[in-house]
């Protein structure tokens, strides 16, 4: 009998769930003690396999079958069902953890107070980590003529200026508020769920798992759930109006990993952006050039952001924007200036006891073994599509991830395409790199269309500052 496969979450729900399992009478090791390994075990049961995986990836593991049984926040596998409804993803039980909604709100400032008073709005702009309940909800409402921005993440930075909606994670109403939103709609609510395979379920003992959890959540009633509106009949109304000022020039500016870096840059550069340094940032920083206006959003974001005519110049990664291009060969968007910070190698990662030292031993050695697939998984899917068809892998199955990456290899995949900094995280998951096939550095990012007259002798200005800084700075600086 094969061992049973439980999928842990990482983030905020990491230690609700140690201690949920822990009241279950299910003891795990290396889950939640700061340790960087994805691979924690269960006391006194060899046979179960746990792993760590972000939320949004735990659904579809589940439906894949790598999984039998798994753990994550209601709204993921609301997100996977509501658009491939025939997955073979069963939810099982409400447990009993804190229940977390997700709203659809819009900024205080856009005179929006109800539901009701989307009623006709043509052209409304929503953005969400969730883009198919943000779909069915537009579809359920009737909203007309809407379009749904798909982000990796920080939604609830995007309206008024870049979106008229938001549909956002939140533990309450006073939670979106804090956000610097304004709740409209509650779309789902509800507490983590014990969700399973179905044929895992059919076929297979999960008792060790799944017996201690049902009874722990035994007789708790979920919450409400999803609750699609219905349509809204009202006379339509002129779209809400866009407040952009022709001549500003918008900058994004990065969160995560890059911000010490891009805060060095501007530092160096003399502009000055109040609320944004190497120790912490707010959404919409100050700037102190006149004429330039400023937010905070994911990286992964910039360049649809940029090709969009949403923001003029951004800072992001070289491979959040060969991740774009790669989608998109004809954006319209280009770095204009290695800026040189955050430097990091992608690369691609292996189980470190695999005995082969470079990529082409590995496929050799996976094409003896009689592998019918080499399962490649990243973080980048465009990225790990393009070396895999460079490297003229035989047949290759993609897995798109979004986070807690060294967990796939080897269970799940052969092959990871990775970004690298110092190689701990790897060395903590028994994983090597047989391949550092890109250098990627922070590098500000602009529109390739003629910028409007208003606004292009900042911008010119401005792409010239960062130009010389960048070439400025001693390389280790940069």
């Amino acid at each position: 009998m094969s061992a049973l496969k439980l999928a842990l979450p990482a983030g905020q729900l990491a230690r609700p769930t140690d201690g949920l399992l822990r009241q279950a009478g299910l003891t795990v090791y290396g889950y939640t003690d700061g340790s960087r390994s994805y691979r924690p075990r269960l006391d006194g049961r060899d046979d179960v396999l746990l792993r760590v995986f972000r939320e949004k990836d735990i659904p579809i593991q589940i439906a894949l079958g790598n999984y039998d049984l798994g753990i994550c926040s209601l709204a993921w596998p609301e997100e996977l069902l509501i658009r491939y409804p025939s997955e073979a993803v069963v939810q099982l039980r409400a447990l009993p953890l804190g229940p977390s909604g997700l709203y659809v709100a819009a900024a205080a400032s856009s005179g929006l107070t109800s539901l009701g008073s989307l009623a006709g709005v043509p052209g409304l702009r929503l953005v969400s980590e969730y883009p198919n309940l943000t779909e069915a909800f537009a579809l359920s409402a009737r909203l007309p003529a809407y379009r749904v921005f798909s982000v990796s993440g920080a939604a609830e930075a995007y309206p008024p200026e870049d979106a008229d909606l938001a549909v956002v994670a939140a533990s309450s109403e006073e939670e979106v508020r804090e956000q610097g939103l304004k709740p409209l709609y509650r779309l789902l609510v509800g507490s983590p769920w014990l969700i399973g395979h179905r044929r895992s379920l059919e076929g297979k003992d999960l008792s060790a798992v799944l017996g201690p959890l049902m009874a722990l959540a035994a007789g708790r009633q979920p919450e409400a759930g999803l609750a699609l509106p219905s349509a809204l009949p009202a006379p339509p109304r002129p779209p809400l109006a866009n407040e952009r000022v022709a001549s500003i020039v918008r900058l994004a500016l990065p969160d995560g990993h890059q911000q010490a870096s891009a805060a060095a840059i501007l530092g160096a550069a003399g502009l000055s952006c109040q609320g944004y340094d190497e120790q912490g940032w707010v959404r919409r920083p100050r700037s102190s050039q006149e004429g330039l206006e400023v937010k905070v959003i994911r990286p992964q974001d910039m360049p649809q952001q940029v090709a969009l005519g949403n923001f003029d110049l951004a800072i992001s990664g070289r491979d959040c924007l060969l991740e774009h291009l790669l989608h998109f060969p004809g954006s319209p968007v280009e770095e204009v200036v290695d800026l040189g910070g955050g430097q990091f190698d992608l690369s691609a990662v292996v189980s470190d006891d695999l005995p082969a030292a470079s990529l082409t031993e590995a496929v050799e050695l996976w094409r003896r073994q009689g592998l019918k697939a080499i399962r490649v998984a990243s973080e980048f899917p465009a990225i790990a599509d393009h070396y895999a068809r460079q490297n003229h892998f035989w047949r290759y199955q993609l897995i798109p991830i979004s986070g807690a990456s060294e967990g796939f290899v080897p269970e799940d995949a052969e092959l990871l395409i990775e970004g690298i900094q110092t190689g701990r995280t790897l060395a903590e998951n028994k994983l090597k790199a047989i391949d550092r096939f890109l250098r990627s550095t922070t590098c500000l990012i602009a529109s390739k269309r003629r910028p409007e007259r208003a606004k292009a002798k900042l911008l010119s200005q401005l792409i010239e500052r960062f130009r010389q800084t960048a070439s400025s700075l001693p390389a280790a600086d940069r």
